[in-house]
C-alpha cells in the first residue's frame, strides 16, 4: 500500500518548516527527496518514522515494520561489524549470508572487527547493510553515503540498488548522482515560500 502524507504542518518555535505538505510514497518504489539545507527533509524523515510529532496533518498507511540508515552510524561500539548487523536481521538471514552481504560492500576480512575499531567509510558501510538486511517494510535513507569516498561509493550504490529492489524506500540527499542511480520518484523540497514538486 501505497504511503500517504496528507496536509502536513510543522513549526520550530516562530519558524514554519512543512506547511500543508501532501506527498505520495509509491510501495516497492525509491522516492528521493531533494532540497536546499533547512527545507524540512530531515524533520519530514523524522515525523514518518514516528520520531517527531507533526502540529496538524497526517501520515496513512505507514508499516510498523522499519529500518533506517541516519546521518549518525549508531553502531554498537563494543560488537563486530557482523554482530551489528546481526542484532537488528530479519529473523530468515543467516550469519553466512550477513557476511556474504558484508564481503559485496568490501567488509569481508573485518566482518570480526569491532565497530568502535572501523574507519569512517567502513562504519558507514555496515550501517548500511544492517538496514538492508533488517526486517522491514520500508527503509529510510538519511544521506546514506555521506563519508565515502567517490570509488567506494559507486559499489555501494550498486550493492543498495540490488538489495533495495521492490522495496519502499524513502531517501534523502543533496546529491544528483546518487539520485539519478536510485530514484524512482523524485521529490524536491523547497524553502516554505515555494511548493513541493513531485516528478
Amino acid at each position: 500500500m501505497d504511503i500517504r502524507v496528507n496536509d502536513l504542518c510543522k513549526s520550530f518555535g516562530d519558524k514554519k518548516v512543512l506547511d500543508h505538505l501532501s506527498l505520495t510514497f509509491p510501495e516497492g518504489k525509491v522516492s528521493c527527496i531533494m532540497g536546499p539545507s533547512g527545507c524540512g527533509k530531515t524533520t519530514l524523515l523524522n515525523i514518518l518514522m514516528g520520531f517527531l510529532e507533526a502540529d496538524s496533518g497526517s501520515v496513512e498507511a505507514m508499516p510498523a515494520e522499519k529500518s533506517a540508515v541516519f546521518q549518525e552510524d549508531r553502531l554498537f561500539e563494543e560488537f563486530s561489524a557482523l554482530t551489528n548487523v546481526m542484532a537488528t536481521a530479519a529473523k530468515t538471514v543467516t550469519a553466512a549470508e550477513a557476511g556474504e552481504h558484508l564481503s559485496r560492500v568490501g567488509l569481508g576480512d573485518s566482518r570480526n572487527v569491532r565497530a568502535r575499531e572501523l574507519s569512517g567509510g567502513m562504519r558507514r558501510r555496515v550501517a548500511l547493510v544492517r538496514a538492508m538486511l533488517a526486517e522491514s517494510k520500508v527503509l529510510f535513507l538519511d544521506e546514506p553515503f555521506k563519508g565515502l569516498d567517490e570509488e567506494t561509493k559507486k559499489t555501494i550504490l550498486e550493492y543498495v540498488k540490488e538489495a533495495v529492489a521492490g522495496k519502499t524506500v524513502i531517501f534523502v540527499t543533496h546529491d544528483d548522482e546518487e539520485a539519478s542511480a536510485l530514484a524512482e520518484q523524485l521529490i524536491r523540497l523547497e524553502p516554505i515560500e515555494a511548493a513541493a514538486v513531485e516528478s
